[in-house]
């Protein structure tokens, strides 16, 4: 129900609006709107149902004044701008979160610091409270905005593990580790033993243990580690394009590839196919992420699958909680090998 000013106008509907309409006090209202505590049920439910019929929206500013809150929740990530438009992971992450806030009717807020200027400039809006928590996305080694927010008070998780040892910060990630040692055991066990790597960036944890799953499962398996089949890339399509072609020039006899995203997973085809290499039939080739990446590449990747979905909803989770008063924490997810046409 919407009420009519002398004008003619139709003004929105208010709390008191809501209290008439449920046969309670304005107290009940406000109480329900701040989380239902100290209601009875029946009262919450008669608060409720005025809700809906009025069309009540709850003014978040007014709100913020009282409470100190901004209602709201920032979506911080640290790479280039063109980076959230190559890599399909940042939508899927973006997207999850949204999806997990708007569950509890808050609304996400959108951050790119690709650059030492753009990091400060943000790092002081956060800071001042215009937004009551971060969800931060790839964070590099030297990067200081997760220690920066966190030694503000800022409520924080961080997506993939901090890198260096005794961080207090928030996260959730999947087990990059593990998931290389998966996609490794699986290339030897279809006879390959020229296993190339082209590794994400060596400053982020899914880089260094991505590498060191794949190390690892070559040593158990008495295979020697061979530095000229070892290349890096930063996630992006172009750099794994280039690694591949730097490890063709250095071991023309791989026989298979690990690239450590789907995204560089399709400039590595892209050099195969170049040099004039079936996949799989001369090189098998594996990606990881299991983005829409995998499924456009040709053929289709195999990959190791980031169950993007949980770690969303994890990461908003362990946000809303140190929000309300608990204390850090951190959860790491199962991987899952997908097999697909490029082994």
């Amino acid at each position: 129900m919407t009420m009519s000013n002398t004008g003619g106008r139709r003004r929105p509907p208010t709390i008191h609006d809501v209290a008439r309409e449920a046969g309670v006090s304005r107290g009940t209202v406000s109480r329900v709107l701040n989380g239902g505590h100290y209601v009875s049920p029946t009262a919450q439910e008669a608060v409720n149902a005025a809700i809906r019929k009025t069309g009540y929206v709850v003014n978040r500013h007014a709100r913020s004044l009282i409470t100190g809150r901004s209602d709201s929740v920032g979506f911080l990530l640290t790479e280039p701008q063109e980076r959230f438009f190559e890599d399909p992971n940042f939508n899927v992450l973006l997207s999850g979160c949204t999806q997990a806030l708007a569950a509890h009717d808050i609304p996400l807020l959108l951050m790119l610091a690709g650059t030492k200027d753009e990091r400060r400039r943000i790092t002081r809006y956060i800071t001042a409270g215009h937004v009551d928590g971060v969800l931060l996305v790839s964070s590099h080694s030297g990067d200081r905005v997760a220690e920066e927010l966190r030694e503000a008070g800022v409520p924080l998780v961080q997506c993939g593990k901090p890198m260096g040892p005794g961080s207090k910060v928030s996260y959730v990630a999947a087990d990059d580790r593990d998931g290389a040692r998966d996609m490794v055991r699986h290339l030897l066990s279809l006879g390959r033993r020229r296993i190339g790597v082209v590794s994400g960036p060596l400053d982020t944890p899914g880089g260094v243990d991505r590498l060191a799953g794949y190390k690892e499962v070559l040593s158990e398996a008495g295979v020697e580690i061979d530095e000229r089949l070892i290349a890096s890339g930063d996630y992006s399509r172009a750099s794994g394009e280039a690694g591949t072609e730097l490890l063709l020039e250095r071991a023309p006899d791989m026989d298979a590839l690990f690239v450590a995203s789907d995204l560089m997973a399709q400039g590595a085809l892209a050099a195969l196919r170049r040099a004039g290499r079936r996949v799989p039939e001369d090189v098998a080739v594996g990606g990881f992420d299991d983005s829409s990446a995998a499924t456009e590449a040709d053929p289709a990747l195999t990959t190791i699958r980031q169950p993007y979905d949980r770690i969303s909803t994890e990461m908003v989770r362990l946000l809303l909680a140190q929000i309300g008063g608990e204390d850090p924490a951190a959860v790491i997810l199962p991987t899952e090998l997908v097999k697909r046409e490029s082994t």
